[in-house]
């Protein structure tokens, strides 16, 4: 699995008119299963966004996590993670796991993020056209990626 994290101040994401999820401070997730991504890789990657230190403490320093700082985690499935334009000027996605199975860890990071105690998680709406707006804090922006782990 792949994850852009950033953190904000704020992040919304809305379809057509509706807004699916906002949060506050916190984190904003873009998220993206691989072909072959299970649930070692999605332990790995709710693992790492809850408990990245990436806020300030005290000093001024980043040394607490979404969780040390009671912010939210808005998580946005987006396979393009997955694009390849090594070759050519379209991107391919043959990366990416099948929407069926993509939706299902998906919807899964959604339960594990809420399970490891963040208070508020917020959603997209998986395969949908969304419009996330966000304010990245710092700005801070970190690249997960479940197969880069070792």
């Amino acid at each position: 699995m792949r994850a852009v994290v950033q953190r904000v101040a704020r992040a919304s994401v809305t379809v057509d008119t509706r807004t699916t999820g906002a949060i506050d401070r916190g984190l904003l997730v873009l998220l993206g299963a691989g072909a072959g991504d299970g649930a070692s890789d999605l332990a790995y990657i709710v693992d790492k966004v809850v408990n990245l230190r990436i806020f300030p403490d005290d000093a001024g320093k980043m040394n607490r996590s979404v969780l040390d700082i009671g912010g939210g985690v808005l998580v946005v499935s987006q396979f393009t993670l997955y694009g390849d334009a090594r070759q050519g000027r379209r991107p391919a996605f043959i990366g990416a796991l099948e929407p069926t199975a993509a939706k299902a860890l998906y919807d899964q990071s959604l339960v594990a993020i809420r399970a490891a105690g963040v208070a508020k998680v917020e959603a997209g709406e998986f395969a949908a056209d969304m419009k996330v707006e966000l304010v990245n804090a710092g700005p801070v922006t970190i690249l997960l990626d479940s197969r880069k782990q070792f």
